[in-house]
Formats: structure tokens, C-alpha cells, sequence
């Protein structure tokens, strides 16, 4: 399929895009999730205690459903029955030993809850921060839910569901050997332009330049890093937005670094609106005006686990590991999960006004740039592990620029049906003038953090992401 997709001429590709728009629009906006935002749009700034009452009463309905239709859960003691939002929710908890990615991945078929129907599921394949496959099952009302948290985010920010707008994501909708514009293609059904993030090289961007400014647009979405060599383009070709064109911007799937969030708001004029989720649909967060994080209470439960108080810009705080419960994960609960990222939690109220917990920051993907050797700078390669079970954890390696090593820690059935499958899988998205080596090894080394990078390159360092950069940066206060 992407064969012909890529032979196809590029009225034949907005087709299929559009298309594909089509069946999203319809897979997505169902009537639960129209229910969903219009009730949760309602609750969007209740009181603190009203929001702990219903997660109190959330979780204690998951928690018996968990222990009593899954075998995994089946030890779990009943939820805690106090009067007490605060106390149930800690004592609950308190009871339920943490879930870890290997049990989600060894253990799924005990995980899965019984006497769904099948009709209602959904199987999602997640790749993962550090090339680590999983499998969930939910349900098709959980991810319409999901959709209704982002989407009382920009609600908020006067977005609505049929304005246009640009998408920076990860689908190769343009053919890699493309030397020309457009570099883009259009879902009129979804009234998106999706923007190639594979052909973001420094001859190309005079193109994205004049596109952003030429297509409509009332809000922006993708990868941070994707967003940054556009802005920073936007910003040296002294070509950056008026004041008031768009709403917002909303950058996902990345961990959002102070200096891009400066840059953006600068070549953008606009809000710049974080998100914090996960493809487990475990956990969401979304970001107000003041930079913070706000768990949106209605889908999730955060905690910090073994967390380390201190004091960041006088604002009291406590950071380590997260633990999240999804609490509408009834096709395979998530109770107290392991997401691997960290978080820094604020210990006083956000100044935007928006009761319940909110955090600092949240510390996920960072990592570097795959940059190819005609300049092309390329910031999320995890797809490349969407469908690879067999792969325990990877990262990409670029020490010179014309080279790129990729390490493997292979799980049991990795073969060289798996590594022929990689290696196509790269080669889509970087194409053939890196040489390419895998290399099959026994553990990847951590950052100080303990978070794993999945690009870690001397020739695509983050903090050299654009030649605006520098200066942003400085006014950011420096990029971690």
C-alpha cells in the first residue's frame, strides 16, 4: 500500500487522505463523545472537592469491575468505603501494587477484562518512548472520551471541531524521494493540512514558509520538535504570524522544552496550549495559559511515586515517577500504571484560576534530531516499533552524518524477518543516504533521569533545532 500510495500523483494522495479523514471523523466524534464534552465542559473548573468526590466514586467503580472480571486484579481487597473522598482514594490505592510495562505486555490476556463485548473493543498498538510495543484493548467509548479531553481543551481556547488547521504529526503522507512542494497534502473532510515532518531540510522550508502563511489555518497541532524548525524558520525569514490569525497552538507527543515554547509563541502569535496523554488512553493533562499541566480529573488519577519535595521558582513542589489510573479503562483496567515518565508536581494552586492537582512539567520525550545528509531534520522516529512485539527497547545513534546506528534489545521471536521489517521501516522514513547498521544489544544506557532517549545524535542535537534557536533559548532561560 505505501507503494502505490507513494506512485500515486498528488491529487490521487489528498484523495486518499481525505478519504481517511472521513472514516476518522466518523470513528471519533461519535455521539458518546459529543455527550462526553458537552459534560465535561460543564465540569471544567468545578471545585476541587466536587472533583475528588467523583474520582472517589470513578475509581471505586473500576476497582470492582477490575477484581471482579479480570484475573490479574482478582486479588485486589474492595475499594475503600469512607465517607472521605480524600481518604478512599488514598486508601484504595494504597491497596493496589503498582502495574509495570512488562506485566502489561506478558500479562495482557489476564489484564483483559471478561464479558466485553467485542463489538465495543478496540485494539491500540503503541510504540512506546523507547521502542517498546504494547498491545491494550479498550473500549470504543474510552477513546471518545479521550478525544473529548483534548477537545475541551480547545474548546476552551475557541477552537471548534470543523475549523481549519495545520497537523505536524508522523504520517509519511509525502513520498520521502519528493524534491519539490508541496510538501504537504490536504483532508478537505477534516479541513486539515497535513505537513510532511520528514523533508523538514533547510532548502525545503522557504516552501513550508509560504504555505503556512498561504493555507487557512485557525489552529496548529503536532510534534514539538517538527514545530520548532518551522517556527524558527518562520522567525530568521522575518515572516511570523500577525496577532490574532490563530487561536492556539497545541503541540502533543513530545515533551515541550521552554526554549520551542518561546520560539512558537513568537513565530505564531498565538497561545501556545500543552498536552500531556498517553496511547494507553491512561492519563491526560492539559496545559493553561501560566505553562502548567492540569489532570484533567474526570479521566484520570495521578500520583507521585516516592516523590522528592523541593522549590521551583518559589512555587513548592514534589518530583518522581508517575503512577496513573485510567479510570474508564474497563476493557483492560490501569490500575496504578507505570507510565515511565516523571513529573513535578505543583504544590499550591495554578495562578490561571483552574481548581484540582496541576504540575510543572512533565519529563517524556526529549530527544535529539535523525538529521539526513541533504539537511533534513527528522524528530520522532518511535513508529518505526508500532507493530514490532519482538523488540524489547531501541534507540537511534547518528555520530556522523552520514551514518546512523540503531540499538536493539531483542525480545524472544527476534529474527531477521524482524530486522529486514526495521530496516524497510527506517529506510521509509529516513531513505537511503544514511548507512544504516542495527546492532543487536544486551542493555541501553539511561539518561540521568532514567529515562531511555530514542534519538541521541552529535549531528542532530535538540538544542541546535533551528538557527533562531540560540536567541530564543537565551530569552527562555536555557533549555534543559
Amino acid at each position: 500500500m505505501r507503494r502505490l500510495y507513494d506512485a500515486l500523483p498528488v491529487f490521487a494522495q489528498e484523495l486518499a487522505c481525505g478519504w481517511e479523514g472521513r472514516r476518522r471523523l466518523r470513528e471519533r466524534f461519535t455521539p458518546h463523545f459529543h455527550a462526553t464534552l458537552a459534560a465535561w465542559d460543564a465540569g471544567w473548573d468545578a471545585p476541587a472537592p466536587a472533583q475528588r468526590a467523583a474520582q472517589a466514586r470513578a475509581l471505586a467503580r473500576l476497582v470492582e469491575h477490575a477484581r471482579t472480571r479480570t484475573d490479574h486484579w482478582a486479588a485486589l481487597p474492595p475499594p475503600h468505603p469512607g465517607d472521605d473522598p480524600e481518604e478512599a482514594i488514598a486508601r484504595t490505592l494504597a491497596s493496589i501494587p503498582p502495574l509495570d510495562k512488562e506485566t502489561l505486555r506478558t500479562r495482557g490476556a489476564a489484564l483483559r477484562a471478561r464479558g466485553m463485548r467485542e463489538a465495543e473493543l478496540v485494539l491500540l498498538r503503541t510504540s512506546g518512548t523507547t521502542g517498546t510495543a504494547l498491545e491494550i484493548w479498550q473500549t470504543r467509548d474510552r477513546l471518545a472520551e479521550w478525544y473529548a479531553v483534548a477537545w475541551r481543551q480547545r474548546r476552551r481556547a475557541g477552537v471548534a471541531l470543523d475549523d481549519p488547521h495545520f497537523t505536524f504529526g508522523g504520517q509519511p503522507i509525502v513520498p520521502l524521494a519528493a524534491e519539490r512542494p508541496p510538501f504537504w497534502r490536504r483532508n478537505r473532510p477534516g479541513r486539515q493540512v497535513l505537513f510532511s515532518t520528514y523533508h523538514l531540510a533547510p532548502r525545503f522550508l522557504p516552501a513550508y514558509v509560504d504555505a503556512v502563511h498561504r493555507l487557512p489555518a485557525r489552529y496548529v497541532q503536532g510534534y514539538p520538535s517538527a514545530l520548532q524548525v518551522v517556527a524558527a524558520a518562520l522567525l530568521d525569514a522575518g515572516r511570523p504570524f500577525a496577532p490574532g490569525r490563530l487561536r492556539a497552538v497545541f503541540p502533543s507527543s513530545e515533551t515541550l522544552l521552554p526554549f520551542q515554547r518561546a520560539t512558537l509563541e513568537r513565530a505564531f502569535a498565538a497561545p501556545v496550549l500543552d498536552y500531556y496523554s498517553s496511547a494507553e488512553t491512561a492519563v491526560a493533562m492539559t496545559g493553561c495559559g501560566r505553562g502548567r499541566l492540569h489532570v484533567d480529573s474526570e479521566f484520570c488519577l495521578v500520583e507521585v511515586e516516592d516523590g522528592v519535595r523541593g522549590e521551583e521558582d518559589g512555587v513548592p513542589c514534589e518530583t518522581g515517577p508517575l503512577l496513573v489510573t485510567g479510570l474508564g479503562t474497563d476493557a483492560m483496567p490501569l490500575l496504578r500504571y507505570r507510565i515511565g515518565d516523571v513529573g513535578t508536581r505543583a504544590l499550591s494552586p495554578c495562578p490561571c484560576g483552574r481548581p484540582g492537582d496541576s504540575y510543572l512539567r512533565v519529563d517524556g520525550r526529549i530527544e535529539d534530531y535523525v538529521v539526513t545528509p541533504d539537511g533534513r531534520r527528522i524528530g520522532r522516529m518511535d513508529h518505526v516499533f508500532k507493530d514490532q512485539l519482538e523488540v524489547a527497547e531501541a534507540q537511534f545513534v547518528q555520530d556522523a552524518a552520514d551514518a546512523l546506528v540503531l540499538l536493539v534489545v531483542p525480545r524472544p521471536g527476534y529474527g531477521d524477518t524482524t530486522e529486514r521489517q526495521l530496516r524497510e521501516a527506517v529506510r521509509g522514513r529516513v531513505g537511503d543516504a544514511l548507512r544504516l547498521e542495527i546492532r543487536r544489544v544486551e542493555r541501553i544506557p539511561r539518561e540521568p533521569n532514567g529515562k531511555l532517549r530514542a534519538v541521541r545524535s552529535r549531528v542532530g542535537r535538540l538544542e541546535a533545532a533551528g538557527p533562531a534557536s540560540a536567541a530564543v533559548r537565551s530569552a527562555a532561560g536555557g533549555a534543559p
